[in-house]
């Protein structure tokens, strides 16, 4: 059977110490997109674009520091605690050279911890509703995470396991085996919830409803296509659930408890 070599190089351009990589470009996308569309449902609902561009602010600065937060804390402390310094700086420093590294540990879990705390500040802050926000925010969260996981393909990074399918990529650059493109899974599902999420606004879905849908899908989707992918750390492997599928249960609790009992205690 033919499958789909990739071997494609995470670089796009390299100048001196700097590099492009399809990562990085991912993460540009994704938030130009979702300015896009967020600058479209503000207009559309008469609210300021400086209000958005403060909001763009919080958001990206969250996205970044809780992703890279979460991937030092939760998938590699015991490196890290030994090199605190790289968590918050894009290089590493050995042999008296600095080499950039930009971030590419970053964590999905962290991100969503990062941007719920960026909204909490910002409501307080400009006086901003929180629920009217983390709904309008969660229209474009996954469209962003459908950029980053096809990011995370063209770098042959968080890989599938083992397949057999007509569909399975040998990522060339890892190794000769086929296996399931866990990237685009994600990303496919994350585009559908996005059309989905815009659906129910196009509705005017109640107070809490968009936000409790995010949660619920786009991290069930995640404990789902976990059990395709390749363990990301070592010590992940030889248990049931792998960190990402322990991270997503909460996440999904509090999506249902969004769904079901936001608006009958506050509405």
């Amino acid at each position: 059977m033919l499958f789909l070599h990739w071997g494609v190089s995470p670089e796009i351009f390299r100048i001196g110490g700097f590099a492009l990589r399809y990562y990085s470009l991912g993460f540009m996308l994704a938030f130009a997109a979702s300015y896009m569309i967020l600058l479209y449902v503000f207009r559309r609902e008469r609210q300021s674009r400086e209000m958005l561009n403060r909001l763009l602010v919080y958001i990206i600065m969250g996205t970044l520091i809780g992703a890279r937060l979460g991937h030092c804390l939760f998938y590699d402390w015991a490196y890290y605690r030994e090199h605190i310094w790289e968590m918050i700086l894009p290089f590493t420093f050995s042999g008296g050279q600095f080499t950039f590294t930009g971030y590419q540990g970053l964590a999905s879990h962290g991100a969503a911890i990062g941007i719920v705390l960026a909204s909490v500040l910002f409501s307080y802050r400009f006086r901003v509703p929180l629920m009217w926000l983390l709904d309008h925010l969660a229209l474009v969260v996954p469209l962003a995470g459908a950029f980053i996981r096809t990011g995370n393909f063209f770098n042959s990074e968080i890989i599938g396991t083992p397949s057999t399918l007509p569909w399975a990529v040998v990522f060339t650059r890892v190794d000769d085996i086929p296996r399931h493109p866990a990237q685009l899974y994600e990303a496919l599902a994350y585009l559908l919830i996005f059309g989905w999420l815009w659906f129910l606004y196009r509705m005017r879905a109640e107070p809490g409803k968009l936000f409790g849908w995010l949660l619920t899908t786009v991290f069930s989707a995640r404990f789902g296509i976990e059990f395709v992918k390749e363990n990301q750390v070592a010590f992940e492997n030889g248990r049931l659930l792998d960190m990402g599928q322990l991270l997503s249960i909460p996440l999904i609790v509090l999506g249902i408890y969004f769904l079901i009992f936001y608006k009958k205690r506050y509405g």
